[in-house]
């Protein structure tokens, strides 16, 4: 049995996500795949975000919207206070954003997002879920795991608060947990040994860097 091709990385984020996460994307670079992103932050700081790791990350990231529909090469963030979730249609895939009840506190919940790509995607995902308080993302990644997906996760000793990937890691649902240094390189080894035809976008990542601190949720 072959390697299941993937659609999309998705990737779930709290406390210490915002300075996590340009260093993770940067070293990424740009895949054949697009990368959808629920961080929890108050409003107001989302869209700023998205600008920011554009800046940092060298490809694309724009706040999700309805009917916005994901291809490679780019990468989506949840907007504060709306739930975000994958949707699949004969074309291919749409986003929608929902203002729906919290979740786990929650608005954007990693969860939502989580359960509506297990639904959407089945095994042609992969989640990530980085360092955050608390445990949003394990009923999605249960449940994408159910569906045939792999979840990495952060590592305690390079996550701000190892809730939310504990949390997976402990429920034996994670694949790996691999420090955030190592994370990107296992991402691009997955998505590309995944799409043996498919060219890798110029836009390569690097080493991780430095990035500067911006509030969390």
């Amino acid at each position: 049995m072959g390697v299941v091709a993937l659609d999309m990385v998705v990737i779930g984020a709290s406390t210490g996500g915002p300075v996590a996460l340009p260093l993770l994307l940067a070293a990424v670079g740009s895949l054949p795949v697009p990368i959808i992103i629920v961080q929890h932050m108050p409003a107001g700081f989302t869209a700023p975000f998205a600008e920011r790791l554009t800046r940092q990350c060298g490809f694309p990231f724009k706040e999700a919207f309805s009917g916005a529909a994901p291809v490679g090469g780019q990468g989506w963030v949840a907007p504060a206070e709306r739930h975000l979730v994958v949707k699949r249609f004969e074309q291919g895939y749409n986003l929608v954003t929902h203002v729906g009840p919290p979740e786990n506190s929650c608005r954007p919940a990693v969860d939502v997002l989580f359960r509506s790509v297990a639904e959407a995607c089945g095994a042609r995902a992969l989640g990530v879920v980085l360092t955050g308080m608390g445990q949003d993302g394990l009923v999605g990644a249960r449940l994408m795991r159910s569906a045939g997906a792999d979840i990495l996760v952060q590592d305690e000793a390079s996550s701000v608060i190892w809730g939310m990937p504990g949390a997976i890691a402990k429920a034996g649902l994670a694949a790996r947990v691999l420090p955030l240094a190592d994370l990107a390189s296992e991402i691009v080894l997955r998505v590309m040994r995944s799409q043996p035809r498919a060219a890798r976008p110029p836009a390569l990542g690097g080493p991780l860097r430095p990035a500067s601190v911006e509030r969390s949720g």
